[in-house]
């Protein structure tokens, strides 16, 4: 018996060892990406968490596909992102994509027949309406609001704007 117990406690030991090394690893690895780089919601429902596992409550539910995100950290799987709110927390890669997304921030967003303010207003988006975006320079972005198309001032959203 006490064989036994020192083989566990020596297996927990080697098993303890290893999994903090391979948590630790993907943190100094290159992601592929550079942090911080955008991302948006890929799925109807998404649960940002306190910590980087399934272990860890939830501390916001979202229910905003392409809701964009900006990922400040990555480990392993895992990837603390930063709402347009500003609350941070954990989301697993797989809730993830790098589709281009934006949210109005202003008030009313008018979208124009072209990224120019002398351009026809086609429609105005409200604060809080979440779209594709593309085409981002000279201050203005391409926003796509299922379907409907538009040029938005980059200053009226928040999100990959970058391009």
């Amino acid at each position: 018996m006490g064989n036994r117990i020192s083989t566990i406690h020596i297996a927990l030991a080697v098993a303890g060892a290893t999994m903090l090394g391979l948590a630790a690893a993907p943190a100094n690895a290159a992601p592929g990406k550079k942090t911080p780089y955008w991302a948006s919601l890929s799925h109807d429902e998404a649960r940002m968490r306190v910590g980087p596992s399934l272990d860890y409550p939830s501390n916001w539910v979202y229910r905003r596909r392409d809701l964009p995100v900006k990922v400040v950290q990555v480990l392993g799987l895992w990837r603390k992102v930063q709402d347009p709110d500003g609350a941070q927390g954990w989301m697993h890669v797989r809730l993830l994509s790098d589709t281009p997304t934006a949210i109005v921030r202003s008030a009313i967003a008018p979208l124009h027949g072209s990224p120019s303010d002398g351009s026809a207003t086609l429609f105005r988006a409200e604060r809080g309406v979440v779209g594709r975006i593309s085409d981002c320079s000279g201050g203005w972005c391409a926003f796509d609001v299922k379907g409907r198309r538009g040029y938005v001032k980059a200053s009226d959203i928040w999100g990959n704007i970058d391009g």
